[in-house]
């Protein structure tokens, strides 16, 4: 294959207006690169979880070769004086990993628990397992994880990693938080709105604490790239460390082209791997189904490469792809096979590959922000912010000095936000202000590190008022059904249908579909084999909708003895499905012990709809003749999504959904057909809802009349 000709800004060689950037990062120890976490730490080695002296001596010489471990004592004395202290530290330096270790070496956090947040919860359970190796010590006994269904702790436990949402449900019993001595919130950069409801909840904790004369609780607060000023102020201008060490170089190239940036991607890989040296290539795009496109596109170039040149492993990296898939990014490429990972920004900070040298990056990611007044999911593609495109710089300066190439120009990143914009400020707030009336908080009172928008607060106390959870928008007070929702660790809409399950008689089906709705895509697409998934997708759809195609799925998948083959030939995600059953199974936990009495529909799909509209009662939509779809909340026109299971001609004149998305056209996600005449029986007070947008009763009536 002949050279692709692309043109990037090169140092030297273009108009000073038109110059290289450098990026420093940290040194990485040259010794073993593993995913960003490797062996360490010292090794405990007279225990009997104890490693070989030879792998105890590698683990010591490498993390003794990491900036952060020449300054771990001056750390200490630092985190020892001050209540809250702010860490800030290139990716790479070790802070995730080392840490929590540093504090429970130096026995800061006293007989109590270490908690170490993270955004995502595959980086929680990643980071997790190779603390432990470091340490000689089994998963889940001296460090363990926790996450959302999953808990790999034990009373052994003293490092801890969680998702940022965890530790806020674990708020809500303990305002106090008194499990731990030390907390430390990783990647706050992210300001996911469990981060940010966190920094209020742990600031209070700090405060209640020591008005109680209690043990201090020590916070810290950890990134690579984050406004300090703005986090040192709203904790009363805490000391802030910035972490040195040996860096390596890393070259920046702006792309002075104005192309497609998955052409530039593919064009930027095919450039570096036909001229440039050794070393793994890290690119990023937007999603799943971009990659997954990406990569089959990738993979057939590969196959036109000269025979002298390197074989090319690509793969793609994303929340959902299959454990046994993501194990292959990890692993370290064979002799003469260059690794190229098409992954999301999870690869930014919550993941590490090994042995990358080369990132292309596309200066995109997809962001879900939400409208209070439209009750839209609005889900695109947006450019990131600089301290994003920092991040992505650094993945190429672990081993060795490295190249970014980004396939837009400086102009252009000269106009990007300096920092992300904080999810709370573009999120649907229900769950965040039931969780504040738990914890016995105000929104009103709550500080806010960053107050979301007032449409944002009174749009979620409408809601919330709408589901019986409080007792009035003016003064929200829980309500006893409020409470019991907040039980649930899921949307407050899901609670509310779990908690009306038992009078429809279809608890154990609402249980599944929830669990179902809670966790990641169980369906699998595949473009070369895109006639053979479609028959086998339709074998599970049900003429009444998604949410009891979903049950069909998962019954079906319950019955298999080789659940991983029969998941395979019929294009589902085994790991996603194993993971509902287990949510299924925690939601049951949770039901029982509210007692709430088992029941069953059976095949009558009827009580299925029924309950579902007493949580998604303002998501129901009519077919229009010219067969979009009308909300009736918003009166904006939409379309079922082309995934749905009544997609096709025959589409059903009324229906309820459960999200509203937004890519470039408004698509209805997870849809059930209705009888209009259901809404008045389930929900008859929930007309006032709609004037608030505009839409007065009658219009709203409207639907009830239709036939």
């Amino acid at each position: 294959m002949n050279p692709v000709a692309i043109v990037y800004v090169v140092a030297k060689a273009v108009p000073a207006a038109l110059q290289e950037i450098h990026f420093k990062v940290f040194h990485k120890s040259p010794v073993t690169m593993d995913s960003g976490l490797s062996g360490r730490n010292n090794a405990h080695g007279n225990n009997q979880h104890s490693r070989s002296y030879s792998k105890q001596e590698a683990a010591r010489q490498q993390r003794h070769a990491l900036p952060i471990f020449s300054v771990r004592k001056s750390l200490m004395e630092m985190v020892r004086k001050s209540s809250t202290t702010i860490v800030l530290g290139e990716t790479g330096s070790g802070k995730t990993t080392q840490m929590p270790q540093f504090i429970y070496e130096a026995g800061l956090n006293g007989d109590k628990m270490i908690a170490i947040t993270q955004p995502r919860r595959v980086a929680a359970i990643t980071v997790a397992k190779w603390v432990a190796l470091e340490m000689g010590t089994a998963l889940g006994d001296l460090v363990g994880y926790t996450v959302r269904f999953e808990d790999m702790t034990s009373e052994n436990s003293q490092i801890r990693y969680m998702t940022d949402g965890i530790l806020c449900r674990e708020a809500l019993s303990d305002r106090q938080l008194r499990n731990y001595n030390v907390i430390i919130l990783d990647e706050v950069h992210e300001r996911t709105v469990a981060t940010d409801v966190l920094l209020g909840v742990v600031k209070k904790a700090q405060q209640l604490r020591a008005l109680k004369r209690l043990p201090p609780l020590k916070l810290i607060i950890m990134s690579a790239t984050m406004d300090c000023d703005h986090f040192a102020g709203y904790f009363f201008d805490c000391p802030i460390i910035y972490l040195q060490g040996r860096m390596y170089q890393v070259k920046v190239y702006q792309m002075v082209e104005k192309i497609s940036y998955i052409e530039a991607c593919l064009k930027t890989v095919v450039e570096i791997h036909q001229s440039h040296p050794a070393g793994d290539v890290l690119v990023f795009l937007t999603g799943q189904e971009e990659i997954d496109s990406t990569v089959n596109k990738m993979r057939r170039l590969a196959k036109s490469f000269s025979g002298d040149l390197p074989k090319l492993a690509v793969y793609p990296m994303y929340a959902a792809l299959p454990q046994t898939q993501q194990l292959d990014v990890f692993n370290p490429a064979p002799a003469n096979v260059r690794k190229v990972i098409f992954a999301t920004n999870i690869a930014e900070t919550s993941i590490t590959i090994n042995g990358i040298r080369y990132v292309v990056d596309c200066g995109r990611s997809k962001v879900r922000s939400y409208d209070p007044i439209t009750g839209m999911d609005i889900l695109k593609v947006s450019w990131i912010s600089q301290a994003q495109a920092h991040q992505r710089t650094g993945r190429a300066g672990r081993l060795s000095d490295g190249i970014c190439f980004r396939t837009y120009s400086k102009g252009t990143y000269e106009r990007l936000e300096k920092m992300t914009v904080p999810e709370i400020l573009r999120c649907n707030l229900s769950a965040t202000i039931l969780n504040l009336l738990v914890m016995g908080l105000n929104y009103k009172d709550f500080d806010f590190i960053d107050k979301p928008p007032e449409e944002a607060i009174v749009g979620a106390l409408l809601e919330l008022k709408a589901l019986n959870a409080i007792s009035s928008v003016e003064n929200p007070i829980l309500t006893s059904l409020g409470a019991k929702m907040a039980r649930f660790p899921l949307d407050p809409r899901y609670s509310k249908m779990l908690l009306s399950a038992p009078k429809f008689g279809c608890l154990e089906e609402m249980l599944t579909i929830i669990a179902m709705l809670s966790g990641e895509n169980i369906f699998t697409y595949s473009s070369a084999k895109r006639e053979q998934m479609m028959i086998a997708h339709s074998k599970f759809f049900d003429k009444s909708g998604d949410h009891v195609t979903l049950l069909n799925v998962y019954n079906e998948f319950k019955t298999k003895a080789k659940p991983k083959m029969w998941c395979f030939d019929n294009f589902l995600n085994e790991r996603n499905l194993t993971h509902a059953a287990s949510i299924r199974e925690q939601l049951s936990e949770i039901c029982k012990m509210l007692d709430i009495p088992s029941s069953s529909c059976g095949k009558d799909t009827v009580p299925v709809a029924k309950c579902l509209l007493t949580g998604l009662f303002t998501n129901i939509a009519m077919k229009q003749p010219d067969h979009l779809y009308l909300t009736s909340a918003t009166a904006l026109k939409t379309r079922i999504h082309p995934s749905s299971a009544v997609s096709g001609k025959f589409r059903p004149p009324v229906v309820v959904y459960t999200e509203l998305v937004s890519t470039r056209l408004n698509f209805l996600r997870n849809v059930t057909e209705i009888d209009p005449s259901w809404i008045d029986e389930v929900v008859p007070n929930v007309s006032h809802l709609y004037q608030r947008n505009g839409h007065n009763e009658n219009s709203f009536r409207s639907f009830s009349t239709h036939k």
